[in-house]
């Protein structure tokens, strides 16, 4: 799959968190037997804006903070109850998307054997944790892809070390809805939270069975490329 550019980050959080539902990260790894490719399918995402008050940005700038007010595509990660966590910074600025969770994804370049390295960077508490929950929350994300605050805050993706994939073309479908844990009265209502419908099952919460949810009103369908 082709890699995207700096370009593809240059769009409103809204319409980039939309956009990097399908795409795929992918993270090159030093084990003992040498460099090994992993790798995750985007399925759920949050756009974030500085103007609401359920976006780190609308706190003010301060240095812990700055990657959100760099250019677009720019690497914001911060601790989330003292885990990593990986954003994207979006046009606009202090706009930006958090990746909330992904799918482990293999091909010939991160074959199924390399599920097993992602497991050990991200074990279960009673051994090794199910290939499908990996990534289903932003800090296993990170963790199965060996993404460390140090390591990325504020800095570019790189094409030998960590890269994103642009989505298969043609339609997609997803779900939008309201983003998860953000407190009452913090714009906790707005509707910047985007689900990969086939995916829905493997997200942080899955819309379609949440209960007292009712299509129209708590999330909507919708389709992308059609």
């Amino acid at each position: 799959m082709p890699v995207v550019n700096r370009q593809f980050f240059d769009q409103t959080a809204e319409c980039l968190a939309v956009a990097l539902l399908g795409t795929v990260l992918r993270r090159r790894v030093q084990t003992r037997h040498g460099p090994v490719w992993l790798a995750a399918r985007i399925i759920e995402t949050e756009a974030y804006y500085r103007h609401e008050r359920g976006s780190h940005s609308s706190l003010g700038y301060t240095e812990k903070r700055r990657a959100m007010f760099m250019p677009p595509g720019t690497i914001y990660m911060y601790y989330a109850r003292g885990a990593d966590s990986l954003n994207f910074s979006a046009a606009g600025h202090g706009d930006g998307v958090l990746i909330k969770s992904g799918f482990p994804h293999t091909d010939t370049l991160s074959p199924a054997a390399n599920l097993a390295i992602m497991q050990q960077l991200n074990p279960g508490s009673q051994g090794p944790r199910p290939p499908a929950r990996l990534c289903n929350g932003q800090t296993l994300l990170c963790k199965s892809l060996d993404l460390k605050v140090p390591d990325w805050n504020q800095r570019y993706l790189r094409r030998g070390e960590f890269r994103l994939e642009a989505a298969a073309p043609g339609p997609l479908s997803y779900i939008q809805c309201p983003r998860i844990g953000i407190p009452v009265g913090r714009d906790h209502e707005l509707p910047y939270r985007f689900v990969e419908m086939p995916y829905a099952s493997h997200a942080t919460s899955n819309p379609l069975t949440r209960r007292g949810w009712r299509e129209g009103i708590d999330y909507v369908r919708r389709q992308r490329g059609a």
